[in-house]
This record gives C-alpha cells, sequence and structure tokens, in this order.
C-alpha cells in the first residue's frame, strides 16, 4: 500500500522504538505533523525555539541511551536548531535533526529559506543528508539511527523536501537499526594486565558515551577489584559514585589541583570511554603532547578519537561495555601496591569538597550545593548549562546514582532549561532541578513556555550576579577594572516566571535557600527559586575583592 513520504518517516521513528520528539512546527514538514498526529505512541513536545527543542532531544538522549529527534523546518529554523547540533557533536550524543527543505523543482533558485543542509552543518555532524526521493525515506532514516548510534555517537541532519514528503511510495520501513560497537583485540586486555600489575600509581578517568546504569555497577566492581582510584571526566560525574571511597574527584574545569597533580604523577591512566579534552586534560596540561610522560591507556568506541592529540601507550579501540567483558577475566592483585595511593586521591577529594568555602555576600553558593546533596533524593536529575554558577553545582554535589547530571560538556549556555524538560518528560517520577545562571537563563528563557504547557514539575534555580560572570572572572584576569560588555540588567525572574504560570520566590540570604527548596519540592507544579548572590564571588576559588 502506497504511503505518503511523512508516514514513512513517522513508521521509522515507530519502528526504532522512538516515543518522543521535539521541535517547532513549519509548513516545510507537514506531512510528517499529519503523520505524527495518528502515531499514539510518539509523544511530540513542542519548543519555543529550535535550539531549545535541539538541546532537549540531546538531553533525551544522554537519558535514555537512544537517538534524541528533533524536527524543524528550513533555513533559520535549522540555522537555530544548529546551537543543539553542536552539543550533540561535542557531547557525542546520538541525534537525528529531520529538516523540512524546499521542494525539489525549487531547488538552487534561493527559494524561501532554501540551505544546503551539507554546507550549513558541514563537519559538526556525522552526516548530513538530503532525500531526493519518496521511496528511498526508508533506507535514509535506517541509515540515520545507524550513523547516529555507532563508533562515537554523535548528530546526524536529514533535509526532507515538501514534495518528497507529500509524495507517495509503496515501500516498508526499515528494521530496528542496530548500532555497531567495537571490541578489543585479547592481546591489548592482557597487555593491560601487565601495565596494571607493573605500576605504582595507577587512575582511572571514565567518561563519554556508551554508558548505563548496569555498566557503571560493573566498572565499580572492576575498580574496587583492582582497587583503583577513579576520576570522572569533565561533566561525566555520574559515571562513579561520588560517595565511593575510591572516588577521587572529577577532572573538568575548576579541577582540585591535588587531582591535577595526581593525574601528572600516575605512572598509568587509563581512559576509559572519555576523550581527553580541552576541559578534561586542565587545556592540554596534564599530558605532554603528542607523547604523555604517563603510560597512558585510551579505551574508546571510536578509532579516529585514539592518538587524537595524546598518544597511547595502548590504544583500544572498544565500546565501554565490551571492554568490561573482556577485562573480567584479568587476575587483580590481591594486595596492589598502590592501595595508600587510592586512599590518599579520596581524603585529597573530600578535603576539597567537604565544607563550601567562604564568599562575599549574604549567600553562599557551596552551602547550597551541599545542602541540595544531603537532601536530593540519589536519583534526582540535575541539569546545567554553561557559567560560573556551575563549578559550585560540580564541586559540592555528589553523584550517586548514573544519569543523574546532564550537562553539556560542550559549555553551551542554555542548555538547563531545556534539559530540564526532556528529563522530566522521561523520568516523570524523579525530581529534576536546573540550574542556571542569569545570563544562561536567558539563552532559553522562553521554554517556561514549554514547561508550563507541558505541566512539567521542574524546579529552576537561576543564579543571579548581574552579569556574566565567567567572561567577568577572564576580564578581570587579563584586564583588570576594565569592565566592557559583561554587566546585565536582568527581569524580574520572579514576575517572569508567574507570567508562565510558575510559583516563584526570591532568595538573598543562604539561610533562605532551604525553606524555598523544601517548598518548592512539595507543589506538585514547576518552580523557580532566583538567587541573588554577591558579583564579588566570581567562584569557588577567585573574588573581586
Amino acid at each position: 500500500m502506497a504511503k505518503s513520504g511523512g508516514q514513512l518517516v513517522v513508521d521509522a521513528l515507530i519502528e526504532n522504538g522512538v516515543t518522543q520528539v521535539f521541535g517547532v512546527p513549519g509548513e516545510s514538514y507537514l506531512p510528517v505533523l499529519d503523520a505524527l498526529h495518528d502515531a499514539p505512541q510518539i509523544r511530540l513536545t513542542i519548543a519555543r525555539q529550535e535550539g531549545g527543542a535541539a538541546m532537549m532531544a540531546d538531553a533525551h538522549a544522554k537519558l535514555t541511551g537512544r537517538p534524541g529527534i528533533c524536527l524543524v523546518t528550513r533555513g533559520p529554523g535549522a540555522a537555530n536548531a544548529y546551537a543543539g547540533v553542536h552539543v550533540a557533536a561535542q557531547d557525542s550524543t546520538p541525534m537525528i535533526v529531520l529538516m523540512g527543505q524546499v521542494a525539489r523543482g525549487d531547488m538552487d533558485r534561493e527559494a524561501f529559506q532554501e540551505v544546503d543542509v551539507k554546507a550549513m552543518f558541514g563537519d559538526q555532524v556525522k552526516w548530513a543528508a538530503q532525500v531526493n526521493q519518496t521511496e528511498r525515506l526508508p533506507e535514509y532514516m535506517a541509515r540515520a539511527f545507524s550513523v547516529a548510534q555507532s563508533g562515537r555517537p554523535g548528530p546526524v541532519v536529514l533535509a526532507l523536501p515538501e514534495d518528497v514528503l507529500s509524495g507517495t511510495a509503496d515501500t516498508v520501513a526499515a528494521p530496528m537499526s542496530q548500532p555497531i560497537s567495537a571490541h578489543p583485540d585479547p592481546d591489548a586486555i592482557k597487555r593491560l594486565g601487565e601495565m596494571l600489575h607493573a605500576a605504582e600509581r595507577p587512575l582511572v578517568i571514565a567518561g563519554g558515551p556508551g554508558w548505563d546504569a548496569g555498566l557503571v555497577d560493573r566498572f565499580v566492581a572492576f575498580a574496587e577489584r583492582w582497587s583503583l582510584p577513579v576520576s570522572c571526566a569533565f561533566r561525566a560525574q555520574d559515571r562513579f559514585p561520588n560517595t565511593h571511597a575510591q572516588y577521587a574527584g572529577d577532572a573538568g574545569l575548576g579541577i582540585n589541583p591535588a587531582l591535577a597533580d595526581a593525574i601528572r604523577n600516575s605512572d598509568l591512566v587509563i581512559a576509559l570511554g572519555a576523550r581527553l579534552g580541552d576541559c578534561t586534560t586542565s587545556g592540554y596540561t596534564l599530558f605532554d603532547a603528542p607523547v604523555p610522560r604517563q603510560t597512558l591507556v585510551h579505551i574508546h568506541p571510536e578509532p579516529d578519537e585514539l592518538g587524537h592529540v595524546f598518544q597511547p601507550a595502548l590504544p583500544v579501540a572498544a565500546s565501554v561495555g565490551a571492554f568490561l567483558d573482556a577485562a573480567e577475566g584479568l587476575e587483580a592483585p590481591r594486595d596492589p601496591v598502590w592501595a595508600k595511593w587510592t586512599a590518599e586521591r579520596n581524603a585529597a577529594y573530600r578535603g576539597w569538597t567537604d565544607e563550601a568555602t567562604a564568599m562575599p555576600g549574604t549567600f553562599n553558593l557551596g552551602e547550597a550545593i551541599i545542602w541540595l546533596r544531603e537532601n536530593l533524593p540519589d536519583d534526582a536529575i540535575l541539569t546545567n548549562g554553561a557559567g560560573n554558577y556551575a563549578a559550585w553545582l560540580h564541586r559540592f554535589y555528589r553523584h550517586r546514582r548514573y544519569r543523574t547530571q546532564v550537562a553539556p560538556t560542550s559549555g553551551s549556555m542554555g542548555y538547563g532549561l531545556p534539559a530540564a524538560v526532556a528529563a522530566k518528560l522521561a523520568e516523570p517520577g524523579r525530581p529534576v532541578v536546573a540550574l542556571a545562571g542569569d545570563g544562561c537563563l536567558q539563552m532559553t528563557v522562553q521554554e517556561l513556555g514549554t514547561v508550563a504547557q507541558e505541566r512539567l514539575g521542574i524546579i529552576v534555580l537561576v543564579v543571579n550576579n548581574s552579569m556574566y560572570g565567567t567572561i567577568r572572572m577572564h576580564q578581570e584576569m587579563h584586564y583588570p577594572g576594565r569592565i566592557s560588555g559583561t554587566s546585565l540588567d536582568n527581569p524580574d525572574f520572579v514576575a517572569l516566571a508567574r507570567a508562565y504560570g510558575l510559583e516563584a520566590e526570591r532568595v538573598a540570604e543562604t539561610r533562605q535557600f532551604a525553606p524555598a527548596m523544601q517548598r518548592a519540592l512539595a507543589s506538585d507544579g514547576a518552580s523557580l527559586i532566583e538567587i541573588v548572590t554577591d558579583p564579588r564571588a566570581l567562584s569557588p576559588t577567585r573574588t573581586l575583592d
């Protein structure tokens, strides 16, 4: 039976187990919207701007392990979505962006909102293509799911011309695409065992794609069997329980100096799943390039990532799961010589995070984050975007379970609010708290409308210091006293949130935070708490004093 192109697209989504899509409607893909009308198994969440929709799709993929789906129109719609596509690219998140396109007969005329999808998205995506035949839609959709998930996951963009979607074809949807995963060479695993037995100061950096709760449990068992200290890559702090006696802290922005020294002085660093990028390596300073002075073992599902900057002594092209399968056969020493080293790494982490640092002003953000870590349940999901406010969160919060941290390793502002939307839709029974700075929130503040329309009981914490704090910090470091372009005249965030139908209140003293959070947690609806902080408090380690 002949089906419309729009129906073939939706059939492919259903075949691949998609239950949630995000987008902003456009006339360029009306047949897809029409087919979704008769697909009750797929929930369509309409965002207020395509950048928010793409970030929601990214967060959904992070939480579920399945590709996030984003629907956008051509031209400005696709351009807006680019911000979220960049997040997915740098975060190794599987995502499929389905972009409406002008009719084939109008191509190359600079028709209304026409764009060249390949030129527009370039190397920011794993694959960009335009489907020019209705009957080939199942083929392209199947490949999109495969490419987005295989190797190092990432975004794929398909342009769908109007007449291809409205046309019909007598064909069927391809079966569910299976991601292709790499497996380690047995000789490499044997060599890793020999390296571990020869080490005195080993350390693991865990992160990257391809994890799930079961793999985290298996990784914890592996680390315990070998008594290894474990650090987590930038914004991958939920890959190992932060309350564990072998946790060494996060290798990211604002790294504990003691952890940075430990990585530099380690004689065997095992990077498991993580890219050794800018933030995780403190601006590429924790290792020498191209040959690290530490013995480096790098395990990553994408072969091209191995030796991308740092040449490992042992490169292993493997998914996290495949590596753990193979590593279970290694025999660990009964009394490892590095047991004291591991205990010291954990002691250094606790000394760095147990108590909040003193800050100017009447509100101490570190103490507020410590209240969250001591009062939120283990399964609470915390989301955030970019800004110095996040440094307090990363330093003082302790993630106890996998997928309780949803944040962009790309450092994108505006991510926290749309990510919280996706998190609450995916996990409606879990508390979801979005953290944002005043500048960060205003990048996507319109998504409060999505929160209200979807009736999502999230909590938004907006840290208001009336400036772009991160840029101001760098400004003061390099051009002290010469303020330029970093001050903000903000709206009344409480009034704005109430205008969207949220409960809202403002706190300016640390003692006011706990009661405000308790009221928000007890509410059935969404809440926003504006936290007014002293602009002199730039970060947990820097002030303007």
